[in-house]
């Protein structure tokens, strides 16, 4: 049976493209949604016909169109806050994944010397301009997008993103695209269609947000794989906390509008509240949901290991991000993708 659940309403801000992460939470320790129930499908797979659909779909103006879709009336229904975790848990052994270089090379990035930055325009260039980009998806009938970073993977095919930027409320989206190097309705690197979304155990069966993760394996574009063409930034798992990090992501609610890669960075501290989730001060908004978190940045490069991504924010703490920490769960994920 179902337990009930502690409402945190007006607690929980969505940075995400559907404001969806501002949501009545379990209370500590307490059964979380899904539980006692058989596993939710933790990935779902998208035809050819519907990639050439989505393709199709989303054409530039659609594309400058979708909104983060603000839901009325506050916090919406549906996710659950973590049971509390053991003391003594173990975070895992860390390991790390090297970036990869795109077939083409470009030219050198400029340093941007930004450090700490609250929120603004990336003007430094390198591999962020073209690994990351906005994810686009039709959700109960509405337009939105989030933001995504390609990864290097085996089959080099591997975007990760938010896990409410693949699966809300219980629906998996549809006409899911990634979009690397976005630019007011352009689509510089092609417009890369998911052959399959996925996401954590924990997000699929209860919206667990700590494990807010989510990834798609993008079909070819002109017979080419998404890395082969826009590069991959490394990774690591199970890195600790309290880190420098640097955040990228699209955000389309105002002050933003989608148009332009913004970044944050500054050094991480541990959320102190309902999550094991990375904090960092950022004023990014809605539509930067999914959008990567790097350690080991380097401006001059642009490349660094992703290790996080923008997941929420608290309505009471305005201008922080957090985003779930990636340990042996965000593993599997990628793991589980980089094979398909």
């Amino acid at each position: 049976m179902r337990r009930p659940h502690r409402s945190t309403s007006g607690v929980l801000l969505a940075v995400g493209t559907l404001v969806a992460l501002g949501a009545p939470a379990t209370a500590s320790g307490a059964e979380p949604a899904g539980a006692g129930r058989a596993p939710a499908t933790t990935h779902t797979t998208h035809t050819a016909a519907a990639q050439r659909g989505a393709v199709a779909f989303w054409t530039p103006e659609r594309m400058r169109s979708a909104t983060p879709l603000d839901l009325p009336g506050g916090a919406p229904d549906g996710l659950a806050a973590p049971a509390a975790r053991p003391a003594a848990e173990s975070r895992g052994t860390v390991s790390t994944v090297a970036p990869t270089a795109p077939a083409t090379p470009t030219g050198p990035s400029v340093r941007v010397k930004s450090f700490p930055q609250a929120g603004g325009p990336w003007t430094g260039g390198g591999a962020v301009v073209h690994t990351i980009g906005r994810v686009f998806f039709t959700f109960q009938n509405r337009t939105a997008s989030c933001s995504g970073d390609a990864v290097t993977s085996k089959n080099g095919s591997v975007v990760l993103t938010a896990g409410h930027c693949v699966k809300y409320q219980g629906s998996w989206h549809t006409n899911w695209v990634f979009v690397p190097g976005y630019h007011d309705g352009q689509s510089p690197y092609g417009t890369w269609a998911a052959a399959k979304t996925l996401s954590t155990p924990q997000w699929t069966a209860g919206e667990d947000m700590n494990n807010d993760i989510g990834a798609a394996v993008v079909g070819p574009v002109d017979g080419k794989r998404l890395t082969d063409v826009v590069g991959g930034q490394g990774l690591e798992f199970n890195g600790g906390y309290n880190k420098d990090m640097y955040a990228f992501g699209f955000p389309a609610a105002s002050p933003y509008d989608g148009s332009k890669l913004i970044h944050c960075s500054g050094t991480s501290s541990k959320d102190f509240l309902l999550t094991q989730d990375h904090g960092l001060g950022c004023n990014m908004t809605g539509g930067s949901s999914g959008g990567p978190w790097f350690t080991s940045f380097d401006e001059s490069t642009g490349a660094g290991l992703q290790s996080s991504v923008n997941s929420f924010g608290y309505t009471f703490l305005p201008n922080t991000m957090f985003g779930p920490y990636f340990g042996d769960e965000a593993k599997n994920l990628y793991d589980t993708a980089q094979n398909t």
